[in-house]
C-alpha cells in the first residue's frame, strides 16, 4: 500500500501525506484534512515499506517482519476534539505506531470510560466485545489516552492482553502506563500562586476521583491555607465551561484571587471571558496544565505546566511493542515530570 493511495483517496498530495504520518507537529491546513489522511491509512491498512526505510536509515531489516495492528481509544474527548492536548497527543501517538513499522486500526472517541457513574450505569462488558468485533481481528495491542473506569480497565485489559495507558491519572498498575502525575502538576501549579502571594485559591475542572483536584487541594492543606467550596467549580474541561465558569465567578462577587484550571483549553475560555470585562478592579491570576499550542497564542499568554506529549507517546508505543513481542511481563510505569512554563496570565498580589 502506497502513500499516492492514500492521498488519492484523502484527495490531497503524496508529500502532504508524507507530512502528516511522519511528523505530528506539521500544521496541516485543517484537522479535517488530517483526520481524512490518517482515516484512508487505517482504511487501506497502511504500513510504511520497513526495508525501504531500512535501507535509507542504513538500518539492517530484521528478519522478523511482523506487522502488529494498534487500537487507541479516547476516553477524554469525543469526536468534536473539545480538548487541544489529547488532540496534539494523538497526533505523537499516531506518528510513533507509524515509525514502528505498526499498523493504526481503529480510533475510538468514547468519554463514556472516564466517567465512573456512566460506566456503573451501563453493561461496560457489551460495549467492549462490540468495539473488539469492530476490529475484525486487527487488535494486537491498546493504546488508552486519558483517565478510565477501573472496572472498565480490568476488563479492557482482560480483553487485549497488550495495553498501555497514557495519563495524568495513575491505573495504580492494573496495566503498563506511562504518567505524568497530574497531582504533582496541581501542586506545581498551586505552590506558584502561592510563591506569587495568593491566599484565595480556586479550582477550575472536573473533582470525581481527578488526581489533578486532589493535588490542588493537598497543596492547600499543605501551605495552610483554607479550601473555600465557592472557589471550586466542576467542569467537563471545555473552552466553553471554562468561559461560562469564569463569568460565573465574576457575577458572584466572590472571586478569588488566583485560580488553578485541570487543564489549558479551560483556562482559554476563563481568560477569553475576562477580556470580556475590561474594567475589572482585580483581574485573577489564571494557571493551568497541558501547555498545547494555543497556550502560548491567546491574551494574556498562559502560564501552564508542560506536559512532555513527544515522550508521553513515544514511551507509550516502546512499552506496547515490547509487550506484543513478550519482552515484558510485570507491570510497568514510567513517570515524566512536568514543569513549569511562566508566561503573563499569572501577577503577583
Amino acid at each position: 500500500m502506497s502513500i499516492n493511495q492514500i492521498a488519492k483517496k484523502a484527495g490531497v498530495s503524496p508529500s502532504t501525506v508524507s507530512r502528516v504520518l511522519n511528523n505530528p507537529d506539521y500544521h496541516c491546513s485543517s484537522e479535517e484534512t488530517r483526520d481524512k489522511i490518517w482515516q484512508a491509512a487505517m482504511e487501506l491498512n497502511y504500513t510504511p515499506n520497513e526495508a525501504a526505510r531500512s535501507l535509507k536509515l542504513g538500518k539492517k531489516l530484521q528478519e522478523e517482519n511482523k506487522t502488529y495492528y494498534i487500537n487507541v481509544l479516547m476516553t477524554r474527548m469525543d469526536e468534536s476534539r473539545t480538548d487541544p492536548f489529547f488532540s496534539e497527543l494523538l497526533r505523537i501517538i499516531e506518528s510513533e505506531i507509524h515509525k514502528h513499522f505498526c499498523i493504526l486500526s481503529k480510533v475510538w472517541y468514547m468519554p463514556v470510560f472516564s466517567d465512573d457513574r456512566k460506566c456503573n450505569n451501563i453493561n461496560i462488558e457489551n460495549l467492549i466485545n462490540s468495539m473488539y468485533t469492530e476490529t475484525n481481528g486487527k487488535c494486537d495491542g491498546l493504546i488508552i489516552v486519558g483517565k478510565c473506569n477501573s472496572s472498565a480497565l480490568k476488563k479492557l485489559n482482560a480483553k487485549y492482553k497488550s495495553v498501555v495507558s497514557v495519563n495524568r491519572n495513575s491505573t495504580n498498575y492494573e496495566v503498563d502506563e506511562i504518567l505524568c502525575d497530574g497531582h504533582k502538576a496541581a501542586s506545581i501549579a498551586v505552590n506558584y500562586l502561592i510563591s506569587l502571594g495568593h491566599k484565595e485559591i480556586g479550582y477550575v475542572g472536573d473533582c470525581q476521583n481527578e488526581a489533578r483536584y486532589e493535588g490542588f487541594t493537598n497543596a492547600l492543606k499543605a501551605n495552610n491555607i483554607t479550601l473555600t467550596p465557592g472557589y471550586v467549580i466542576e467542569t467537563k474541561q471545555t473552552e466553553a465551561e471554562g468561559y461560562e465558569a469564569m463569568e460565573k465567578l465574576i457575577h458572584s462577587g466572590c472571586c478569588p484571587t488566583g485560580i488553578y484550571c485541570a487543564n489549558d483549553i479551560t483556562a482559554i475560555g476563563m481568560l477569553k471571558a475576562l477580556n470580556k470585562y475590561k474594567n475589572l478592579q482585580a483581574v485573577p491570576s489564571i494557571i493551568a496544565s497541558d501547555d498545547i499550542e494555543e497556550a502560548g497564542n491567546c491574551r494574556p499568554m498562559l502560564t501552564t505546566v508542560k506536559l512532555p506529549k513527544k515522550e508521553m507517546g513515544k514511551f507509550a508505543m516502546y512499552l506496547l511493542v515490547d509487550r506484543i513481542k513478550n519482552g515484558h511481563s510485570s507491570i510497568v510505569r514510567m513517570e515524566l515530570e512536568g514543569k513549569l512554563v511562566i508566561r503573563d496570565s499569572c501577577r503577583m498580589v
